[in-house]
């Protein structure tokens, strides 16, 4: 029977093309396959978007290859990729890409393998067996199964060795998968849902409705949870979560990639680690690494963890059916992608949500303008949590003119007197203190006081931040680095009389160290993040108690 595929290229050409499938590729091709085809002279990956009956053309060239097992893309998922590439104006093409993460769209599977071993009972009478391997075999009957090199290293003994159990019928050596966590290592202590207060239940009772589609069709499904800081906010999405398990769904929670902290994840997965809505909850953003996003977004698909928490592309995830999705500080920043297709994460967390009959959360202390304008209009519904949860008062909140600071001792000071003295009680009591500066580096800017010039980017026209540990000058728009010069650049001065600028958190840090030698400090921003695992050392190093202030 002939069989054909219409298949979107992953080349921006707004075109799809059929082809035709061969035989022994007909039990996997679906609408989302991965396939491999002919396009010209190349060869080029694309995603199945359709499986029309007959095609316009008479001669279609065959499908090369098909990658793994099944969708990649689900329908719904597909339909909403569709309306991205009409709404933000951008090609399909371009739309299925953000849908899949790079490590999922490469041409072959990227699954990690490793040599294992394990005992199996021989068939029929056994070899007979020397000391040596008598005793091997022994420790492998009771440990069943081990990674290969783990036991080699267990038991002092040779791959040759093994290989001779194997050859006895006594142990098979095979090539498994093996998954990537992330967060393999961590202890998660299981934890219990908490007694709601009046405000959450109320809210509570709002969102339970409208998952149970217990109101009239026209009542909007997307609720803005206006709470202040402390009112209790995740307690309810962790209640909402559980209600849509209860219901056979899943439920997508999207948070700001600065706030996806090992203790987020923590507690999304302390809840639902245990109990009758034990699952496993996925994550995806962009410290992992390739690997482990691709085992991560394979968990979903798979629907072995039916909660995803991630940054703005988790919405993608492909989770069926879908019941929530949450969308933490819906006002940040962040969830606006600034490349093609420049799509904003809580909208679409929306778009999807409406076209899967799911409930939206959006949560916020601060809500976005055209949110809290959507809630007067009655497009959301909007649920109010202005007190704490614990009934404690909100902090007190000082302005401090730093003109005033500045008349009390030479230039501007980097710390007021009254932030000073804070500081030091803190530490004095035992305390910890955090520091916000939205400015790395050490300056903001280099200038010479003599002609009046300012070192720029020559991509941008911005001035560019002055990095005093490795002496150098960088544009922190698109990248561009140079080395500090030690006098003017410009020919016609060389003055010497070069200044700095403006204050970053590389000068705070440094202040700092001056004024409380004997602190722990420690600052936390991306010149200092370099390695995967730093962002979560400083943080565990902080909820120890190990850090005194932390910039960043």
């Amino acid at each position: 029977m002939t069989m054909i595929a219409r298949v979107t290229l992953e080349i921006a050409l707004r075109k799809e093309f059929d082809y035709l499938v061969p035989e022994e590729f007909q039990d996997r091709v679906e609408i989302g396959s991965r396939v491999k085809v002919p396009f010209g002279p190349r060869k080029v990956m694309g995603v199945v978007t359709g499986l029309p009956a007959q095609s316009e053309h008479a001669k279609l060239k065959p499908i090369l290859g098909v990658v793994g097992k099944g969708s990649f893309v689900t329908p719904k998922v597909l339909e909403l990729a569709r309306w991205m590439a009409g709404y933000y104006c951008c090609p399909v093409e371009t739309a299925l890409k953000s849908v899949l993460p790079v490590s999922v769209r490469k041409e072959k599977e990227g699954w990690k393998k490793q040599l294992y071993v394990r005992s199996i009972e021989p068939v029929g009478s056994p070899s007979k067996l020397t000391k040596r391997q008598e005793e091997l075999n022994a420790v492998l009957r009771e440990w069943k199964e081990l990674p290969l090199q783990e036991f080699l290293t267990m038991t002092q003994s040779t791959q040759a060795t093994v290989k001779k159990l194997e050859s006895a019928g006594v142990a098979l050596i095979s090539r498994e998968v093996i998954e990537r966590d992330p967060y393999a290592h961590e202890h998660i202590v299981p934890t219990e849902p908490l007694e709601l207060n009046q405000e959450q239940k109320t809210s509570m009772d709002a969102v339970l409705k409208a998952m149970n589609h217990e109101e009239a069709a026209k009542q909007s499904n997307v609720f803005l949870l206006h709470g202040v800081t402390g009112s209790g906010k995740t307690e309810v999405y962790l209640q909402a979560i559980q209600h849509a398990l209860e219901q056979g769904k899943g439920a997508i929670v999207l948070v700001p990639e600065i706030s996806l902290t090992p203790q987020t994840v923590e507690r999304f997965k302390a809840r639902f680690s245990s109990g009758k809505h034990q699952t496993l909850v996925a994550v995806l953003h962009s410290h992992l690494s390739e690997g482990e996003r691709h085992d991560e977004w394979h968990k979903i698909k798979e629907g072995r963890a039916r909660i995803v928490i991630g940054a703005r592309s988790a919405v993608f995830a492909p989770i069926d059916p879908l019941g929530l999705i949450i969308v933490d500080e819906e006002h940040e920043h962040s969830y606006k992608q600034e490349e093609a297709p420049r799509y904003h994460a809580r909208d679409v967390a929306v778009v999807r949500a409406q076209r899967e009959k799911a409930v939206v959360i959006l949560g916020s202390a601060t809500p976005s303008m055209e949110t809290y304008y959507n809630t007067q209009k009655g497009k959301y519904r909007l649920l109010e949590m202005p007190t704490r949860a614990d009934n404690k008062t909100m902090p007190w909140v000082r302005v401090i003119d730093m003109r005033s600071e500045a008349s009390k001792e030479k230039g501007i000071p980097i710390l007021s007197q009254q932030l000073r003295e804070a500081i030091q009680q803190r530490i004095e009591k035992g305390e910890q203190t955090m520091l916000f500066l939205n400015r790395r580096g050490y300056a903001s800017s280099m200038q010479c006081p003599t002609c009046g010039y300012v070192a720029g980017c020559p991509n941008c026209s911005i001035s560019m931040t002055y990095h005093r540990r490795d002496q150098r000058l960088r544009c922190h728009i698109c990248g561009h680095d140079q080395r500090a010069p030690k006098c003017c650049p410009v020919e016609t001065c060389r003055s010497y009389e070069i200044r700095y600028a403006g204050i970053g958190t590389e000068k705070v840090e440094d202040t700092l160290k001056v004024l409380f030698p004997k602190a722990g400090i420690q600052r936390m921003d991306s010149d200092t993040l370099k390695k995967k695992e730093d962002y979560k050392k400083i943080l565990t190093a902080f909820r120890l108690g190990k850090i005194d202030v932390l910039i960043g």
